[in-house]
């Protein structure tokens, strides 16, 4: 029987194979496919490592990429490119993402398009930027996708002297590999006739946003045709997800800025959880962490869109049921986005691997399919408006169609497991009996076999008086595994039969010559079982085709509810609160967010205040008592607020900052061969060049990598030309002649970091108490540089004298150091406008409450005009 079983497979697939009918994957013919193009050529550059890619008649000889090899089954070609860092190429395997970069000539140069695409996932995400700091919005979008590749037209490198785009990028990115593309490929007409051809439906009001985009449109099409040479494969017609994501849409933070606030990476251990992603994420699937990262990175600007998450995340806290059972419904869910770029791909070859692919896929998508009912029933009894939209978004999608299609052809017991032998098992008996004759007999023969394994070890345990059971993996099929607490072997040693032993402790694996036999008839049969089964799957995922854009909804939908239920049990692990948005930044007993994680404990807490009226505060204090940390924990709460997150504080204001910059100490950088002064001079022109009056600017230390004099000088232009801006700027430093800034300019206000000094028992010594605290004023320490020496062992003469040096210097500086009463009357002229303006935009006061808090402006304005008659009489009689 069984080797008549065998004949009539044999037949079976001689007929198959000579009508061709295995060529139709997913029900389309390749021949279908409008993305065919011929086998590519390379021709090497000598510059740089890059290659220029000319796709022509010839067929290149196969290599495997180490770059490469591990982001798909089938074997790439050796692109003779730059090899990646192990850091980078760690990441690559996370995040395989390609990324078609050009620039516009003549008139256009400064335009620039981009198309990026994650070889996991199906999203093909398209970019333009033509306003100021293009190139820094470029380079800023490229460190947020971390791409494993950049494509670029030959003409910007290859053949050319190389554009002021492509050396940034190749010296901002050197351990990214770049590719040369002939620049007749980057063609904005086929870029939209591929989009209209790919684009599902349901997204295709994309088009009416980029049809005008012309570079971005370029950009796409190179890089969908790169995509083809590369996967070996191409997308089924309208089953791409197509988004064009504009710089207007979201806050802009720098790599630079972004690094020294390590919002993803943490500067002392790269795996460390001691970040602002590490403290908020919380999240069970592979897609809600990515949406996480990325509103991390580029926080939203939509206030409407921010509060909806906020309703939504109050809902979670308030609802503990609500809370749970979705926690528990998201965490089921596999990885839809990856699931879906497999689904919607059509490979050039048909393997035994494709087939074996296409079946996990379709159990895989049974699984998540199965899932969507009971995610539905928790969604229908949500209240806020976030909620009810995904509710309705399921609803709309007929999902249960889906369901039926896939149930009509697969079994009803088949299910996503984990385990070798028992997914093994699945894929083989996935189909329904009945509907392929030589299917069933295909699986009765491999049924047998497996029988006859099990057969043979149990005779083999008999034989030899051995506890022997029957195991499986991958990678060596059927074998023998046996324990020995404690006993010995008979005769010291094992069969002579048993062969290929390896023993980890008292666990010997092994195998046998028949069992090595029935294995090869084993995968023969599995072959003959996943061939049949891949034609039965093709039709199915043709029909489920149809339905994708309910697919791409239900991603979405899962990986936004994943990031809010990780907002939302971020915020029951800390006292968060809710803020609000106005013109305001204040924060009231805010917390840093990291520390906070870190300590284990609540930090010292500090009040924040930013408006209009006092938009640039001067921050003081001596080295260690929390300067840095304070600025980059302001930061840290305006990102929490701009992404929908609670943030770590009593009460919380802010204002939408359209972008948010950092300039943080640094040491020298020896690869660009930049002193610290260079570096900060870099920074600081980057900030002045493209803040807004809506950014958020942070600024630490600037002007120590030279002489006092010129750091001071350079500091005092820049803050005054910051000044002249609306932006909120945060500026720490040590130059206690900036506190005079005060004095100039009525929206200048300084604070400073409080410290206490406690002598010791015998009243001879002195030390610091760092309270952390942040107050109003200028500090009042002096030389604390002096007083860190102290604690050295640098010889008491040197000190003293240093001590004599700095009181004269500084005797000298605060000379003249008060404000006349002309400059001190129209701060408080200055102050008071802008209350009354804050007042009329953002007051919900009733009449009452309004008219009380007007008469306390009056009173607190008039109480400070007369302190300046006063204080301008005293010093009158002082001078005279």
């Amino acid at each position: 029987m069984l080797h008549s079983s065998w004949e009539i497979i044999a037949v079976f697939f001689l007929n198959q194979r000579v009508t061709g009918r295995l060529s139709c994957i997913c029900g389309i013919c390749l021949s279908q496919g409008h993305l065919n193009i011929s086998e590519t050529a390379y021709r090497t550059n000598s510059s740089g490592g890059s290659s220029a890619h000319s796709w022509t008649s010839s067929t290149p000889q196969l290599k495997t990429t180490p770059a490469l090899s591990h982001h798909s089954r089938t074997p790439r070609r050796d692109l003779n490119m730059t090899t990646s860092s192990s850091a980078s190429a760690s990441h690559a395997a996370r995040a395989p993402v390609i990324v078609a970069v050009v620039e516009g000539r003549g008139l256009a140069r400064g335009e620039i398009g981009m198309a990026s695409i994650n070889m996991k996932y199906p999203e093909l995400v398209l970019s333009q930027f033509v306003d100021t700091g293009t190139y820094t919005k470029v380079i800023t979008k490229l460190h947020n996708l971390t791409p494993m590749e950049i494509l670029m037209p030959d003409t910007a490198s290859v053949k050319g002297q190389g554009t002021k785009l492509y050396s940034l990028i190749t010296e901002t990115f050197p351990s990214v590999t770049f590719t040369a593309v002939l620049r007749r490929y980057f063609n904005e007409k086929k870029g939209l006739e591929f989009i209209q051809q790919l684009c599902v439906p349901e997204f295709t009001t994309v088009l009416m946003e980029v049809q005008t985009k012309y570079y971005c449109l370029a950009s796409a099409s190179a890089l969908l045709k790169y995509f083809e040479f590369v996967q070996k494969s191409i997308y089924a017609p309208k089953s791409l997800k197509v988004t064009f994501s504009g710089s207007e849409q979201t806050a802009m933070i720098d790599a630079v800025s972004a690094s020294n606030l390590e919002l993803v990476v943490n500067h002392r251990n790269h795996r460390s959880e001691h970040t602002l992603f590490g403290v908020l994420n919380h999240t069970k699937t592979s897609g809600g962490e990515r949406r996480l990262r990325s509103n991390i990175l580029e926080p939203l600007l939509e206030v409407d869109t921010i509060k909806s998450r906020q309703d939504t995340i109050q809902e979670l806290l308030q609802n503990e049921e609500l809370f749970f059972s979705l926690k528990n419904a998201i965490a089921h869910f596999l990885d839809i986005d990856e699931l879906l770029s497999a689904l919607v791909q059509i490979p050039k070859q048909e393997t035994i691997a494709v087939a074996e692919a296409k079946i996990t896929q379709v159990i895989q998508l049974k699984h998540i399919v199965e899932l969507v009912p009971s995610l539905k029933v928790m969604l229908q009894h949500s209240t806020t408006h976030l909620l009810t939209a995904y509710c309705k978004s399921l609803e709309d999608c007929r999902f249960n169609s889906i369901l039926d299609h896939i149930k009509s052809l697969i079994n009803d017991d088949t299910s996503y497991m984990k385990g070798s032998l028992t997914m093994r098992t699945q894929k083989c008996y996935a189909v329904r009996p009945n509907v392929s004759e030589f299917l069933d007999i295909a699986r009765r023969a491999y049924t047998e076999v497996v029988d006859d394994i099990a057969g043979l070890v149990a005779q083999l345990g008999e034989k030899h008086n051995l506890p022997l059971r029957t195991s499986f993996s991958n990678a060596r099929g059927f074998f023998i595994q046996m324990k020995l607490e404690g006993g010995a072997l008979p005769g010291g040693k094992l069969p002579d039969e048993f062969i290929k032993v390896s023993k980890q402790k008292n666990n010997f694996s092994f195998t046998t010559l028949d069992l090595m036999k029935m294995n090869d008839h084993c995968e023969e049969a599995l072959k003959d079982i996943f061939h049949m089964s891949y034609v039965v799957v093709s039709k199915l995922l043709n029909e489920v085709h149809e339905q994708i854009h309910c697919l791409y909804k239900l991603s979405d939908v899962v990986s936004m509810l994943d990031m809010l239920l990780s907002l939302a049990n971020a915020c029951t692990i800390s006292n968060y609160v809710r803020p609000e948005f106005t013109d305001t930044l204040a924060i009231q007993q805010g917390r840093h967010p990291v520390l906070e994680r870190i300590s284990g404990q609540q930090p010292i807490s500090n009040n924040s205040y930013i408006s209009e009226g006092s938009n640039f505060v001067i921050i003081t204090g001596p080295n260690m008592s929390g300067k840095s940390t304070f600025l980059k924990q302001v930061a840290l709460v305006q990102i929490m607020a701009q992404i929908g997150c609670f943030v770590p504080a009593e009460y919380a204001s802010v204002r939408i900052a359209d972008q948010i910059f950092t300039r943080i100490g640094v040491d020298d950088d020896f690869e660009t061969n930049s002193s610290t002064f260079m570096v900060e001079m870099k920074e600081v022109s980057y900030i002045i060049h493209n803040a807004t009056n809506s950014s958020l600017i942070i600024i630490d230390e600037l002007g120590r990598g030279t002489s006092p004099e010129e750091g001071i000088g350079i500091c005092h232009s820049v803050c005054e030309f910051l000044i002249n801006l609306k932006a909120f700027t945060l500026f720490a430093t040590h130059f206690l002649e900036l506190c005079q800034l005060q004095t100039l300019y009525p929206n200048v206000e300084n604070q400073h970091m409080q410290v206490q000094h406690i002598r010791t028992g015998d009243g001879r010594a002195e030390r610091v108490v760092y309270t952390y605290q942040l107050s109003r004023g200028h500090s009042e320490e002096r030389n604390y540089g002096i007083r860190a020496a102290e604690m050295t062992n640098l010889p008491l003469d040197i000190i003293q004298e240093a001590k004599t040096v700095a009181d004269k210097i500084n005797q000298k500086l605060w000379a003249k150091h008060h404000s006349d009463p002309a400059t001190l009357k129209q701060r408080a002229d200055y102050r008071l406008a802008t209350r009354l303006v804050q007042t009329a935009r953002n007051s919900q006061l009733d009449r009452a409450s309004l008219r009380h808090y007007l008469k306390g402006l009056k009173t607190q304005y008039l109480a400070e005009i007369q302190m300046i008659k006063e204080n301008a009489t005293e010093l009158v009689e002082i001078e005279e």
